[in-house]
């Protein structure tokens, strides 16, 4: 075989790697990747969440990890969410998980610290997920949202740690309706 015809196949496996490359990134992107701001925009509300009973008022900042199982965006804030419960170790912080109702699943093992949630009003009227609701000492809501801007989510682009940090410093923060471009999946289906 001659050098030019190797050169050849090699450009043209080349060239088949990178269109299927851009074929995938479009394919994720055209599908979890979202606007809330375009033509159907979606808000993340508080109004109606409200913790069970027994974890209403004084206490400890309460996060809140709402997930699908079924959801492949879980997979870009899992890493996040593990670097979350070790940082916030030892802090006046609980972690709870909310699976979207009628899905089955379980969240792999660093993150079985999690105590699962059941009977978080107002859960319902969620518009995606992965998102995170954030109480604070007094049993307030203080941010409902997505972890992150953006198809992907660390701690280079969360809105979480700032809020986490305010929270545990007494500082009063108040983010309860969140517009965002995120990877998310639909909440309500």
């Amino acid at each position: 075989m001659s050098a030019r015809r190797k050169y050849l196949i090699a450009a043209l496996i080349a060239l088949l790697w990178g269109a299927a490359m851009l074929a995938a990134f479009w394919w994720f992107e055209a599908r979890y990747l979202r606007t809330f701001e375009g033509e159907r925009a979606e808000l993340f509300s508080g109004d109606a969440l409200r913790l069970p009973a027994e974890l209403q008022g004084p206490g400890p900042v309460r996060f809140v990890h709402f997930w699908d199982p079924g959801c492949p965006c879980n997979v870009g804030n899992q890493q996040h969410l593990q670097e979350l419960l070790q940082r916030f170790a030892g802090q006046p912080v609980d972690f709870y998980e909310v699976r979207k109702p009628g899905s089955k699943g379980r969240l792999p093992q660093p993150l079985a610290a999690l105590k699962p949630l059941d009977g978080l009003i107002g859960a319902e009227q969620l518009p995606a997920s992965p998102a995170v609701g954030i109480w604070d000492q007094s049993g307030e809501l203080v941010y409902i949202g997505p972890y992150s801007e953006g198809a992907v989510c660390s701690s280079d682009n969360s809105f979480v740690e700032p809020i986490l940090d305010a929270v545990l410093a007494g500082r009063k923060v108040r983010a309860t309706h969140s517009l965002a471009v995120a990877c998310f999946c639909d909440w309500q289906q």
